[in-house]
């Protein structure tokens, strides 16, 4: 850690708190602690037009709390096996309760439910209705009613605006300073736009949502046991935070949830891209031996589903996706923005998937085989176990049962004729889950439960969620927690003299 006294750091900049991160999270903490009447600093990693982390990219909504009593046991019930503290449980269920309120009276927009994005009209539903509590679920509300297109986080940032909050972008945080006697956090030091060196003093905390470690294959590999996995967000998710913190002293918790979609890495895109088949469903998963794996279309939350017995996540391997001429002329395997405007490729970079992807095939991102056997040498598979594989499939199709994996019958659609198509899916983090712990007033924890002065974590950087989670709920705790961080960190004086009565209850104070 870097250490020091204040004595011998000449500080560039001095504030009362500095948020690092310009997401969800960092940006409802940082208007929290302006409105409380503190200086503050936001640090953004990306440059202008690549800021925002997920929130950026995401749909934006947060989840309609309309009980917090009830979401309590929402909450257990999702974590399973993998219990978070009551004191967080209980803050989560209170504070996600005022996200509407105060996304409206804060950033003053309009908000409405969200319309499922794939259903008629309907609202979105809740993905676990069996699980106890999930009576809670009002579905999902977001800027206008509207799934992506930026929408929250552009409101975020024109509530920074219009605070005046200097948010200074392209300016990674490089480490927290502490002092040496009492390791409280008394500042950053930070790398400028133009590379020069930055020192920012935080005189009452600094705020951690620097987002996940997706974008970090070695972080990746060692915590999710992914090893060829691509995120889906931003690529600027690289764990700097959980680093900072690590360095700090912070014990780390749940380091191995996450949310994984279907997804491909293409060359020329630093994300990958969303692989949802919509219109017709003539596919199937092989592994790198040609055989069936998996059930493909398992009833599945944000990440996980009901597996062999017990909640797992899902998708959690590297799979081939292997599928007809049918289905390939049936409509784009990955949303358009006029479908879905969600996720990096689509909305920084402004990639529009073709109608019937031919050019995705022109570009070879997805292999082409006029025959199965010709397929499989493309994907590296044995020829005969293939052809074997699809037969054994359609056969299963045609007896309307599937025997090896359990696939609903209402999705078991033969592949017909060719010519074949197949891709590889990583699979496609859409967010990691684990980081600092923290505790219920978003303070960061050492080994020993004792919170590390002056340094609070919200957002993806050290999410609430041990295992399981539903729609809306990223966002929905991003807005909460970042504002008990920057309400507490506000509150706190520096040590020498104590921290604030912290807070966590109500969320448009």
């Amino acid at each position: 850690m870097t250490s020091t006294t204040d004595g011998d750091l000449a500080w560039d900049v001095e504030v009362d708190v500095v948020v690092l991160g310009m997401g969800a999270a960092g940006s409802a903490a940082a208007i929290e602690a302006h409105e409380a009447g503190c200086s503050v600093i936001v640090l953004e990693k990306m440059p202008p037009g690549r800021e925002g982390g997920n929130t950026r990219v995401s749909g934006g909504a947060w989840w309609h709390n309309v009980d917090p009593e009830r979401a309590a046991v929402y909450l257990r019930s999702l974590c399973g096996d993998y219990p978070v503290s009551e004191p967080v449980v209980k803050a989560w269920a209170e504070e996600t309760s005022h996200n509407t309120e105060w996304v409206e009276k804060k950033l003053g927009v309009t908000t409405d439910q969200v319309r499922g994005a794939f259903e008629d009209g309907a609202g979105m539903p809740v993905e676990f209705p069996e699980l106890e509590g999930s009576d809670v679920y009002g579905g999902q509300i977001a800027v206008d009613g509207k799934l992506g297109n930026s929408r929250l986080f552009k409101a975020l940032a024109r509530g920074l605006e219009e605070r005046g909050i200097d948010v200074r972008m392209a300016t990674p945080a490089k480490t927290l300073v502490q002092d040496p006697h009492t390791s409280e956090v008394i500042g950053v030091e930070a790398t400028a736009k133009d590379g020069s060196p930055l020192r920012i003093a935080a005189r009452r905390g600094v705020v951690l949502a620097t987002g996940g470690f997706e974008a970090n294959p070695h972080m990746v590999r060692d915590f999710l046991r992914l090893p060829h996995s691509v995120q889906w967000g931003s690529p600027g998710n690289t764990g700097d935070g959980h680093k900072m913190a690590m360095k700090a002293g912070a014990d780390l918790w749940h380091m191995d949830n996450m949310m994984a979609i279907e997804g491909l890495r293409v060359p020329g895109h630093e994300s990958g891209m969303y692989a949802r088949f919509s219109f017709r469903q003539g596919f199937i998963h092989v592994d790198t031996d040609g055989k069936r794996c998996v059930d493909e279309l398992p009833r599945t939350g944000h990440g996980t589903a009901w597996v062999n017995g017990q909640y797992e996540h899902v998708p959690q391997r590297r799979v081939h996706v292997v599928f007809d001429e049918a289905t390939r002329l049936s409509g784009p395997i990955s949303p358009n923005p006029d479908m879905l405007p969600v996720g990096w490729s689509l909305l920084v970079d402004g990639y529009a998937w073709s109608a019937d992807n031919s050019v995705e095939i022109d570009n070879g991102w997805i292999h082409r085989g006029e025959t199965l056997e010709e397929l499989a040498e493309k994907i590296e598979v044995n020829p005969d176990v293939l052809v074997r594989t699809v037969a054994r499939w359609n056969a299963a199709c045609a007896n309307g049962e599937d025997e090896q994996f359990g696939r609903r019958a209402d999705t078991l659609e033969a592949l017909g004729e060719g010519p074949y198509y197949a891709f590889t899916s990583g699979p496609m983090l859409g967010w990691t889950n684990g980081g600092p712990r923290r505790d219920e007033n978003c303070r960061v924890l050492d080994p020993f439960g004792e919170p590390i002065p002056g340094l609070f974590a919200a957002g993806s950087v050290s999410s609430t969620y041990s295992w399981g989670k539903d729609g809306g709920f990223h966002i929905g705790d991003a807005l909460a927690f970042g504002r008990i961080a920057g309400r507490n960190a506000s509150t706190r004086t520096a040590m020498t003299g104590q921290a604030g009565q912290p807070t966590h209850a109500g969320g448009s104070r």
